[in-house]
C-alpha cells in the first residue's frame, strides 16, 4: 500500500515534469529565409542605439568627430571629459601635443581656451568646472613649451552647449575645452 502511494507520486512528478519540460522548449516553425530576416531586423532595432554610443563614446567621455572643428589645418580643436572630471584623457592629450606643436610653429597666434559643461549641475558649479577643464588643457600645452601669456582661459559652464539634448550622448559632447584662435 505505501509502495504504490509512493510509485503513484513519482510517476505524477515525472509527467508534471515532462509536460513543463515540453511547454518550455515549444518551438515555432519558420522558414529559414524567414526567421532571419525576422532575427536581423530584431538585432539592427536593438543594437542602433548602443552601437552608436559605443562607437561615439569611450565610458562617458565623447570620442565622436561630428562636433569637432579645427584650430588649423590637421589640428582639433577640442578635447573631452568625464562627468564632474577635469583629468585629460589619452586622446585629449594627444589632440593638446598637436595643439602646442601647431602653436609653437605659429608663435604670434594667441588662443582662448574656453571650458565647457552639460546642462547638469547649478550654473556655478558649471562655470566652476569649466574654468578648470580649461585651465587642465591650458597647463597641458604650457607644459609643451607655449607660453602662458598667449593663452587666455573663459569658461562658458552650460551656458553654450554644442548639443542641446538630454542624453547621455549629447551631455558627453558638451563636456569639453575648446581652443580658439584669438587674433
Amino acid at each position: 500500500m505505501n509502495l504504490s502511494k509512493i510509485s503513484k507520486n513519482v510517476f505524477l512528478v515525472i509527467i508534471f515534469g515532462l509536460i513543463v519540460t515540453a511547454c518550455a522548449t515549444k518551438k515555432s516553425v519558420k522558414t529559414t529565409t524567414e526567421s532571419a530576416t525576422t532575427t536581423k531586423a530584431a538585432e539592427t532595432q536593438k543594437a542602433d542605439p548602443i552601437e552608436k554610443l559605443d562607437a561615439l563614446m569611450q565610458g562617458d567621455v565623447y570620442i565622436g568627430s561630428d562636433t569637432v572643428g579645427e584650430l588649423a589645418s590637421g589640428v582639433p580643436d577640442r578635447v573631452f571629459f568625464a562627468t564632474n572630471e577635469t583629468i585629460l584623457t589619452t586622446a585629449s592629450r594627444e589632440t593638446l601635443r598637436k595643439q602646442a606643436a601647431w602653436l609653437r610653429q605659429n608663435s604670434d597666434v594667441t588662443v582662448v581656451v574656453e571650458g565647457h559643461a552639460d546642462e547638469r549641475g547649478t550654473r556655478e558649479y558649471n562655470l566652476a568646472l569649466g574654468e578648470r577643464r580649461a585651465n587642465a588643457a591650458k597647463d597641458y600645452l604650457m607644459t609643451y613649451g607655449v607660453s602662458s601669456d598667449r593663452i587666455k582661459v573663459l569658461s562658458y559652464g552650460k551656458e553654450r552647449p554644442v548639443d542641446s539634448g538630454s542624453n547621455p550622448l549629447s551631455w558627453s559632447k558638451n563636456r569639453r575645452s575648446v581652443t580658439v584662435k584669438a587674433n
